[in-house]
Order: structure tokens, then sequence, then C-alpha cells
């Protein structure tokens, strides 16, 4: 039996691959050509494949007819050291995956008992099954640049569901977080679930593949993103050397610390995400030469929901606040954390995206207490104008 993942019309985002259950070695007089499948029988499975791009996943409308085009919006750009701190700007495709079976005999839906656990490499597996109903769960794999990872995954609690998290980083949180530390941020993680599968004696639901001579029963199994990138950016207007750089972090808050696997529904519980950030200078900006604070920021999104089954933001249930905080050194040696309401930003990006605060700096005063964190600008929700505030 081969088990092919197929895609059910994911907007685009994910390459169709045919998910097939072709059985092989059982005696059965009343088909032709006969088959030969005895119990226990081996079967191989093919996972589905992720080929993910961010202009087809984040295909949110704007307004009628209008796609969102986050290209317009991304002044900080991508470079070879963005690529060494952060990776890839978007999604790739993982090479290996976590499989777990679970034979729930004769009932299907019903609990799960006991699991078969195997992780394979590339995209192909060969094991038994037997006669009845199976549940299949998949992820991938965790692979970073620099070969530590923050993900944790927790597969004893219960067998009917595996839930991944990360931890408490030696940072501080701040606005809107169950937590006094702000969490480190999870690595891309998709996955794929799929119940009730049957594999029966008479092969009710098979159909006969010619080409291979083989029995196919189609299945839709299709492996999602169920972390969620944004891309954030603090454009400083009118900078002329006032500040000179960031000390590398920033944080998000408001967002999960963990998902079900199983599902892709964020946990409730309410996080500060830390994330590294970078500061480029004389950046283009339609034109205008602009300093930029700039990062890359995975999450497992906002809590309660599976940011994949929203399609508008009237479905958006967060009660949330969410608060972006960057940490900026001014030219004089003094720093100073600027804290941005963007919870509106988060929300319309359910699934990800650009995170834009425009900062015009010719009213932002420089610090002169010794000792750094001179002040903490807290800043309401920014629009696509810049907006100018007082200190």
């Amino acid at each position: 039996m081969k088990i092919y993942g197929s895609h059910n019309n994911l907007q685009t985002v994910t390459r169709s691959a045919i998910v097939a259950a072709v059985l092989s070695t059982l005696v059965c007089c009343i088909r032709d050509p006969e088959l030969h499948l005895f119990d226990g029988g081996e079967i191989d499975i093919d996972l589905p494949v992720v080929e993910l791009e961010l202009d087809a996943y984040w295909n949110y409308e704007i307004s009628y007819g209008v796609s969102y085009d986050w290209r317009a919006e991304w002044h900080y750009g991508w470079d070879a050291t963005d690529y060494e701190i952060f990776g890839e700007i978007g999604y790739t495709e993982p090479t290996t995956f976590h499989l777990r079976r679970y034979f729930t005999g004769s009932m299907p839906l019903a609990e799960h008992t006991s699991v078969l656990a195997n992780t394979i490499t590339g995209n192909s597996f060969n094991g038994q099954y037997t006669w009845g109903f199976w549940d299949i769960l998949v992820w991938n794999d965790v692979n970073t640049i620099d070969g530590v990872q923050s993900l944790n995954f927790d597969e004893q609690t219960s067998l009917d569901f595996v839930v991944a998290f990360t931890n408490q980083t030696m940072v501080p949180s701040r606005y809107e977080a169950n937590y006094t530390r702000a969490f480190y941020e999870p690595e891309p993680l998709f996955s794929a679930y799929d119940r009730g599968i049957e594999i029966d004696r008479d092969l009710t639901g098979f159909e006969y593949d010619s080409i291979h001579n083989v029995y196919v029963k189609k299945l839709d199994m299709v492996l999602e993103p169920i972390t969620y990138i944004y891309l954030t950016q603090v454009i400083l207007h009118n900078n002329r050397g006032k500040i000179t750089g960031v000390d590398g972090s920033g944080k998000l808050s408001g967002m999960a610390r963990s998902t079900m696997i199983n599902t892709g529904i964020a946990g409730e519980d309410l996080i500060t995400v830390y994330f590294n950030t970078r500061f480029k200078k004389d950046c283009d900006m339609n034109g205008e030469s602009v300093d930029i604070a700039g990062g890359r920021l995975l999450t497992f999104g906002m809590s309660g929901m599976n940011a994949n089954r929203i399609q508008y933001i009237e479905d958006v249930q967060d009660k949330a606040n969410h608060y972006l905080d960057i940490n900026m050194h001014f030219n004089n040696g003094n720093d100073s954390t600027f804290v941005f309401n963007v919870t509106d930003q988060v929300r319309q990006h359910w699934k990800g995206g650009v995170i834009t605060v425009e900062l015009d700096m010719d009213t932002i005063g420089v610090p002169s207490r010794n000792g750094g964190s001179a002040f903490d600008a807290v800043v309401e929700e920014f629009k696509e104008e810049t907006h100018e505030f007082g200190l």
C-alpha cells in the first residue's frame, strides 16, 4: 500500500501530491487482476510535500479584488547577513519527518491506545498495517542553521494529541503577557493529520491503477504551516545619525506559547516572543533614504485559532493586545526601548505578514540620562502614513 500526500486546494500554497493506498499480497478472487495481501502486509507511505511561497500563502484580500502585496511594504530587504542570522525569509521544504500511526481497530475516530512512531528521511516510509481503521499524524523534523532547537514536543500527556511549545529566555517580558520572561520563537513547523483511514478486506473505496497494476485509495492529507512568519520593520525618517543601532533583540507580546499539532489550534497561554533584530542605514523607501530596524519573527500565532482556517478578518477572535518593542542606541551612548501597539496589524495578518512602524526622528529627543533605558516610548497603532508623537 502506498499513501501519497494530496492537496485539497490550499490556495495554491502546497504542491499537489496524490494520497494513495496501494494494496499488495492478499488473495481476493473477485478482483481481476487478483491481489495478494495478507494481514500485517507491508505498506509504503509517500508523505505530503511542502513547497510554500509567501506570495501565495499570504493570500489576504485587502479590498475587493485587491490582493496583499507584502513586497511593496517590505523596505528592510534581505541580504546575506540576514540569512546568516535569521535563515530563509520564508518557508523551506522539510526533508525529514516524524510519523505517528494509531490503530483504532474496527472503531473509526476512537481514542488512541497505542502509537507506532517512526522518523523518516525523504518522503517514503515502509511499515506494516492490519485491517481496520488508522489515524496518521505527520510533522517535520527541525533543522536550524546553528543546530540549536527551540521547539519541544509533548507526546506523553495524551496519545490523542501532540503539543509543540517553547521555553522561557532570560529576557524580561513586558505588556499583556502571563509570564515574567519572554519566550523563544519556534522554528518553522508543518503538520498533517488524517483520521478514520479504513483498510478493509473487500477493498471498498479502492480504484484500480492500470498503469502501475495496483489498487489505489485516495485520501486527503496536506502538510500546513502551524508557525507563522512576521516581518517587522521600524522605519526611521530624518534620522541623520540620531539612532545608531539596536541591541539585536525584539519582542512581540500577546502570542501563543504552544500549538496542538493534530489540529493546528494555538494554545491559550499568552506570552511575549523574543526574536532577533538588525539595524540598516540608508535603505531605499520609494526614493527616500531611511534607516530601518528590522527582523523576522516566527510564532504559533494568536491563541485559540488555527490561522489556516480563517478566511476573513471578521473571523479572527483575538482579544489580546500586541506590542512590539525594540531597544535602540542613540548617538550619545544612551539607549531606549521603543514600544509600539501593533494589535491591528497582527490581527489583519493572522497568517503572518509585514508589521511596519514609521517614526519621524525630528520629533524624538535624544535621552540624556546615563545608564541606558532613558525612556520607554509607547506608540499607538501606526497606519500607512507617518505619525509624529512627543515624549
